[in-house]
């Protein structure tokens, strides 16, 4: 689930622009600083600022017990409550996020946020109503339909998320990214003649830009054509674009045309923009995915569980994640916990079986709040 910005000390991010992914290099040293201070002083207020930076790179599960340190103790709540419940969104536990949303001021962020708890605890009509008071709050608020028809469709709710992107597109009719946004839902139905039209609207209204680099290289990806992928991916990289999209694009579409460690370039350009990809984006399960069954080939059998791990437990309904990581338990000598994942798959596929049955037996959209 790709959730919202931080709300910490930069500006940008609290206006719903998140910054550029800081590089790596220059993260270790800031947070080292942020650690020693915590360490060293134990203050509330050194807590807050350290779980704030932990929050602005994504690592939502460390940020975690420093705002639980500080809660009640510093003047500025505000933040530290929206800080605190953009984390818990990020490690999927959505009833703590709720409530915590619950008290603090309605305000774009909060409504955002919130909308994207309520569907991660699958309470579609809660979900919906709170969209529907978040859009007449804020109707040209782009962040809200993005990242609310995402969650929708990492859920498994694409009826909601359509209805999600239709609402921003008839209010954000120029939106390339909600173009994009349609485009990916359309090509997970099968509607490979709307999703190639919504692609292209996207590059038209953006041309040159990150995300048409990404929409054509998505295209490319949907219709299998892992050398257009490539060649985009590689293209938009060296325009200076660092999307962890576009470096998870690359790498995926480097392995699925055979790269391999016996073909070190192409592995180890796969390698190196997957693990780019991780650092930008921690939060991003396909990307730590891709990099297990990367580190699996390598026969890095400890760094693979460690990655396919993280993915479980950010998108647990991802299915792609089961057999590597039913792989990376039985390399491990954990052949117990390799069944439970292969378990954990076949529950998916049945879900998903009972899902289609239901919507080719007929009922009415949630939407009119019927059913047949």
């Amino acid at each position: 689930m790709e959730i919202g910005p931080s709300c910490g000390a930069d500006p940008q991010v609290c206006a719903g622009r998140p910054r550029p992914a800081r590089p790596k290099a220059a993260w270790f040293p800031a947070a080292l600083l942020l650690f020693t201070a915590v360490a060293a002083a134990q203050t509330p207020e050194a807590e807050l600022l350290a779980g704030v930076a932990l929050t602005n790179h994504g690592h939502f599960e460390q940020a975690i017990p420093h705002f639980l340190a500080a809660r009640g103790q510093v003047p500025n709540s505000y933040v530290l409550e929206f800080n605190l419940a953009l984390c818990y969104v990020g490690t999927r536990q959505f009833p703590q996020a709720i409530n915590t949303l619950k008290p603090l001021p309605v305000n774009p962020r909060t409504s955002n946020l919130l909308v994207q708890a309520l569907i991660g605890d699958h309470q579609e009509q809660a979900a919906l109503k709170a969209f529907s008071e978040a859009a007449a709050l804020t109707p040209y608020n782009e962040s809200l339909y993005v990242l609310v028809s995402q969650a929708s469709l990492d859920e498994g709710f694409p009826d909601l998320a359509r209805h999600v992107l239709d609402t921003g597109l008839r209010n954000l009719p120029g939106s390339a990214k909600l173009h994009f946004q349609k485009a990916v839902l359309e090509s997970q139905q099968d509607d490979a003649e709307a999703a190639a039209r919504d692609f292209k609207e996207a590059q038209s209204l953006a041309p040159a830009s990150e995300i048409a680099y990404i929409a054509k290289a998505e295209q490319a990806s949907y219709a299998g054509r892992m050398e257009d992928v490539i060649r985009t991916t590689r293209e938009g990289i060296q325009k200076g674009y660092q999307h962890y999209l576009l470096l998870t694009l690359l790498g995926e579409a480097l392995l699925r045309s055979g790269a391999t460690p016996d073909s070190p370039a192409e592995f180890n350009e796969a390698q190196a923009a997957l693990e780019k990809a991780v650092a930008a984006r921690p939060s991003y399960s396909s990307s730590h995915i891709t990099l297990g069954r990367v580190y699996l080939m390598l026969g890095r059998n400890a760094d693979a569980l460690a990655q396919l791990e993280a993915a479980r437990r950010l998108d647990p309904r991802n299915k792609a994640v089961y057999p590597p990581l039913a792989a990376a338990y039985q390399r491990c000598s954990q052949p117990e916990k390799g069944k439970e994942a292969l378990a954990a798959l076949a529950a998916l596929n049945q879900e998903d079986a009972a899902r289609t049955r239901a919507a080719e037996g007929g009922r009415a959209g949630y939407i009119s709040g019927t059913k047949k």
